[in-house]
């Protein structure tokens, strides 16, 4: 669904021809995280009152987000110290949970993550992905897109 003159909202995703930007999740719904982010990029636009593109892709995913439940945060993780292969071992199994397309999962290059600890469990960061051990994959096409991913990981589950 065309959200703005260049935002497309998919069932999965956006793609922005504006910024360059596209995000998609697999396994678990990441929809409120992606919301924070089309608002976030959107915002100076338009201003607090009405994000047009936030509230379109809001009614094309049927979800009921108040941009005041939109919290952005500081990621707060440890590094892992030592990567090893319990550790790799427990990221592999979220990534074979996760309903993806093989050419996706096979882009995903755990040796090459920056792995961090969360209160919640384990994160690898890649320069175009972000798996979570609690079930989410999200890819983006571009490095930049991480730092907001990472800002609004907050948003996902409602947590």
């Amino acid at each position: 669904m065309l959200c703005e003159e260049k935002l497309e909202v998919f069932e999965n995703g956006f793609e922005d021809g504006k910024f360059k930007l596209r995000v998609e999740y697999y396994g678990k719904d990441a929809r409120r995280l992606l919301l924070a982010i089309i608002r976030e990029l959107y915002l100076p636009d338009y201003g607090p009152d009405y994000v047009y593109p936030f509230e379109c892709a809001k009614e094309f995913w049927g979800i009921y987000l108040d941009p005041s439940e939109i919290v952005a945060e500081e990621p707060n993780f440890s590094p892992v110290k030592f990567t090893n292969r319990s550790v790799l071992n427990r990221l592999e199994k979220a990534l074979e949970g996760i309903n993806a397309p093989e050419e996706i999962k096979e882009r995903i290059d755990l040796d090459k993550a920056e792995i961090v600890k969360l209160k919640k469990g384990l994160l690898a960061l890649g320069k175009d992905f972000l798996l979570d051990e609690r079930g989410y994959l999200v890819i983006f096409n571009k490095p930049s897109a991480r730092e907001l991913v990472l800002k609004y990981l907050g948003m996902l589950d409602g947590d």
